[in-house]
């Protein structure tokens, strides 16, 4: 059994169908059966039921499904982590979701360039959920998103609880009704949250909050981003919820109200290869952990090694 076995099963698997897995793999589909006959004939078992349409897996093909998707990951993070300590390529990947960049990451990547010259940087906007997926397939080294996902590969570093806010526009009842609002206090309004898609999100965060106080918000509107949330918060078409640091997103038009519990928070997550102690990223860690002491922002302390 080789990997490029384990390439073609999986890929058979997720789309349930030869032809549209060979598609995938850019191979014909005649040799793509023959390699899955073959893998079966190596492990004496049935992977798939071919007489059911569209294709399934077997109670076995799925127990080793699992299984070559640990093995494929695990390979991959071995690739991008020996390049990365061999020196073969001296660069470091940053997958980041779109809201971090109101708040410390533009510092962050700003003073880790001037400290690292000579390192070529990279910057991919990407959900949480696929940060995951691109650490373990090795497209990039490190991540920040807000999304609290349990996985045996990847490290998670919650860097901050960054408190929830509440964006109105300017001249909305509720921005002079009371020092802080609460969430019962918005539930009459149309609430705008984002993003749409992918799922899960901060879209999600702001839901859940709601749901455990028993609360259920008038309409809901979902759109793509945080701009197009607060471009039609300005509008008049309703009312978000966002994270403090859209505080520094001035607008003239959208007013910011505090939230009156301080468990409303969603937080700054850091996510690496559990296995990936290069240099650049030991480095990347101690400065972010410094830069937040600096600025006299509240921060959970790194974990200890």
């Amino acid at each position: 059994m080789e990997l490029r076995h384990l390439r073609y099963f999986v890929a058979v698997a997720e789309e349930r169908n030869f032809t549209r897995a060979a598609e995938r793999l850019h191979i014909a589909q005649p040799p793509l059966s023959r390699q899955i006959q073959q893998l079966e004939d190596d492990l004496g078992v049935q992977l798939f039921e071919r007489h059911s349409r569209p294709l399934k897996l077997t109670d076995t093909g799925r127990f080793f499904y699992t299984h070559a998707l640990q093995l494929l990951a695990q390979t991959a993070e071995l690739q991008a982590m020996t390049k990365r300590v061999g020196k073969i390529e001296h660069k470091m990947s940053v997958g980041f979701v779109g809201s971090t960049l109101y708040g410390m990451l533009p510092r962050i990547i700003r003073r880790f360039r001037q400290m690292h010259a000579d390192l070529e940087l990279s910057l991919h906007e990407m959900s949480t959920m696929d940060q995951i997926k691109a650490l373990k397939e090795g497209r990039i080294d490190v991540g920040f998103g807000r999304i609290r996902h349990e996985d045996p590969s990847v490290r998670r570093v919650v860097l901050r609880e960054e408190r929830m806010i509440v964006a109105l526009p300017v001249g909305h009842p509720l921005a002079d009704a009371k020092p802080e609002l609460a969430l019962h206090d918005l539930v009459g309004e149309p609430l705008i949250i984002f993003p749409k898609a992918p799922r899960p999100s901060f879209a999600d965060q702001v839901l859940a909050a709601f749901h455990d106080r028993a609360l259920k918000p008038r309409r809901l509107h979902e759109v793509r981003e945080l701009q197009i949330a607060l471009g039609l918060v300005a509008m008049g078409e309703g009312i978000s919820v966002v994270p403090s640091s859209v505080y520094g997103l001035k607008r003239g038009d959208v007013t910011y109200k505090e939230l009156d519990d301080p468990k409303l928070v969603s937080p700054i997550i850091m996510s690496t290869r559990m296995l990936d102690e290069s240099a650049d990223l030991r480095s990347l860690r101690d400065m972010i952990y410094q830069l937040y002491e600096d600025e006299g922002m509240a921060y959970l302390p790194p974990p200890k090694e």
